[in-house]
């Protein structure tokens, strides 16, 4: 069955324990979603928006099969970490208990998501869930930075492309605290999943870089990390790719014929974790 043409969308009010969060749900079809996507905005922690994402994560919407909650988390510099990552959370909170398609679970399927520093806050909050016996059927994440020092390889091959390591280790001061928070249930609360001890249990991952992204080497270092920790991992590098291609729509390939984008194969990377896929199988 070819993908759903019809995407709604509404602006909503998360509630938080620091006050109402806006974001943007998008539904795709014209019934209930089987499952909700969070999806976290890209922007170093301190730019961005739901609004400045939106045609991205319509088209995820549209992709996937997914509701998609996209999520105006509060940025750097007014507030630092934690709080980024408990919006997250209460994104998925709020996501949990909406309408879904009743074939489906009696709950909703949860994944959660992000691009750039956004899959650094949903690889955070995955961590997060698995600790609190939250289900999460997927992380999904599009090239997040994850080591604060950025001293992987990829930094110096690329050291003239966004981000550059100097820009990026701005960004992580601008949005670490000093310290180890945890929520007020006690759950440690990550600010990147290296600091994380024990991957183990956590959901699948589903990763994406470029191969001209200075990120790309903390992705695939995080993927060994996951595969050494039991955990099922899905990865593609896009050549000739860069950060951001997550905003891009496919380009042209041989013949004149549309490359698949990125946020189209992330999208088709979640059909098999619909209980009840429409699409065909990805390939």
């Amino acid at each position: 069955m070819a993908t759903p043409t019809v995407v709604s969308w509404e602006q909503v009010s998360v509630p938080t324990a620091s006050g109402p969060l806006p974001a943007r749900a998008y539904r795709p079809g014209t019934g209930p979603p089987q499952g909700w996507l969070v999806w976290a905005h890209g922007g170093s922690w301190r730019a961005g928006s739901a609004q400045d994402w939106h045609g991205a994560t319509a088209e995820l919407a549209q992709h996937s099969g997914f509701g998609v909650l996209s999520v105006d988390y509060r940025l750097a510099p007014d507030v630092r970490h934690p709080a980024m990552v408990e919006d997250v959370l209460s994104a998925l909170a709020w996501a949990g208990e909406q309408d879904h398609d009743r074939a489906a679970p009696a709950r909703p399927v949860l994944a959660v998501g992000g691009d750039s520093a956004g899959g650094t806050l949903a690889a955070c909050a995955a961590l997060a869930c698995r600790d609190r016996g939250v289900p999460l059927a997927a992380q999904v994440l599009a090239y997040p930075p994850l080591d604060p020092e950025c001293a992987a390889a990829s930094y110096h091959r690329f050291p003239d492309l966004f981000p550059t390591a100097p820009y990026l280790t701005a960004a992580w001061q601008d949005y670490r605290l000093p310290g180890r928070p945890a929520a007020a249930d006690g759950t440690r609360l990550h600010s990147t999943p290296f600091e994380a001890a024990d991957l183990s249990g956590l959901a699948p991952a589903v990763l994406a870089t470029g191969d001209l992204d200075p990120v790309s080497d903390d992705v695939h270092h995080y993927g060994r990390l996951l595969r050494a920790a039991g955990v099922e991992v899905t990865l593609r590098e896009f050549r000739q790719t860069g950060h951001g291609a997550f905003l891009q729509p496919g380009r042209g390939g041989p013949g004149g014929q549309p490359t698949v984008s990125m946020r189209d194969w992330l999208g088709r990377s979640l059909h098999p974790f619909l209980p009840r896929s429409p699409f065909k199988e990805l390939t």
